[in-house]
């Protein structure tokens, strides 16, 4: 036992050598006040997340253009390997869904090319727009109105079309558009030149003439385009975007082109996954340009998308637990040791003074 207790390098004074002082309270006490200031401080720092960016070469993968590689290709395009969901929801508040048309890559879906190589349940959709849908497509949505405007709104929105779904695209750039259908443009035309269908269609009214004389006004809504995962740190600036066409006639081209960065997103504690960061800007292209062009192009939207050669990596983490426990135990001891030896030099120093005094 004696042997043992000659390893305590924590040697105990005994009671009745010890004193208490008030200076030594309030030395304490400041003492701790520093360490708690310390300790809750460490805390903070180490609740912080810590963001770094890195850049490197994505990756280069073989593109199946069409899902027809059995169910092992299948498998690859559902998981992301080869493919990635475009979600897209726009809104025509003047444009019903029988002269509408939307297309990718040049396959439009009044030729059925669009559902042969995109087939349900990835295809998009067209239906007539909710109540909210259009209140936000004609910019009403925040106004107050009584029950007989809605009961005018709702006879308003069956004029109007939204476009929805989520397609697989494969990871090279492509076109999206959603426009005017080619025969319900070619109609308009001819009505508003020359007073008739000259395109050989029927006589119903609604199909001669669809927009009663005058151009389509293709103003539309977009409430959400979504690329692959979204990233979660960003903001989609694909969403909530109004083009309003205030040209007079109401016919012109949304171009919308898109630079989409792979983006590879961690988190503490969480597996890692593949988002996309996308860059956009946007112009209206006026019916003169389009006609001075001699384009092909049909008023509406077009989203033109592109992929960057290069991705980032983008890791939120915690210091280490490890660390900050020995930043802890660093912190109590060395304010601790640090006022004893403070305190024990200006103890020293009086007592020295007294004696000299003496």
């Amino acid at each position: 036992m004696v042997l043992r207790s000659s390893f305590d390098a924590f040697a105990k004074p005994i009671d009745s050598v010890r004193e208490r002082s008030v200076s030594g309270g309030f030395i304490t006490l400041l003492a701790s006040a520093t360490a708690a200031v310390l300790l809750i401080s460490q805390l903070f720092i180490y609740l912080q997340v810590q963001t770094r960016h890195s850049m490197h070469l994505a990756h280069s993968v073989p593109s199946i253009l069409f899902n027809n590689g059995g169910a092992a290709a299948r498998k690859l395009v559902l998981n992301g390997q080869y493919h990635i969901p475009l979600k897209l929801h726009v809104t025509f508040p003047h444009l019903q869904c029988n002269s509408l048309d939307y297309a990718h890559d040049g396959n439009d879906s009044s030729s059925g090319k669009f559902e042969h190589y995109h087939s349900k349940p990835y295809t998009f959709t067209k239906r007539i727009p909710t109540l909210e849908e259009y209140k936000t497509a004609v910019g009403t949505k925040n106004t107050n109105r009584g029950s007989s405007s809605n009961s005018e709104l709702q006879k308003q929105r069956r004029e109007g079309c939204t476009v929805s779904g989520t397609i697989h695209i494969p990871r090279v750039g492509g076109t999206l558009s959603v426009s005017v259908s080619p025969d319900a443009w070619r109609r308009a035309t001819s009505v508003l030149a020359f007073g008739m269908d000259l395109t050989g269609g029927s006589g119903n009214t609604e199909q001669v003439d669809p927009f009663h004389g005058r151009l389509p006004n293709v103003t539309h809504y977009v409430h959400d385009v979504t690329f692959g995962a979204p990233f979660p740190p960003g903001k989609n600036p694909l969403q909530g975007a109004h083009h309003v066409m205030d040209n007079g006639s109401g016919v012109a081209l949304a171009n919308v082109a898109v630079k989409l960065v792979p983006t590879t997103y961690k988190r503490t504690f969480h597996s890692e996954r593949e988002t996309y960061q996308a860059s956009v800007s946007r112009h209206i292209v006026e019916p003169a340009t389009l006609a001075a062009q001699r384009s092909m192009l049909l008023p509406g939207l077009m989203i033109t998308y592109d992929f960057t050669p290069l991705a980032v990596r983008h890791v939120e983490k915690r210091e280490n637990v490890f660390v900050f426990l020995s930043s802890l135990v660093g912190i109590v001891g060395g304010v601790f040791v640090t006022v004893g030896l403070v305190s024990g030099c200006l103890v020293n120093s009086a007592q020295a003074v007294a004696k000299k005094m003496d």
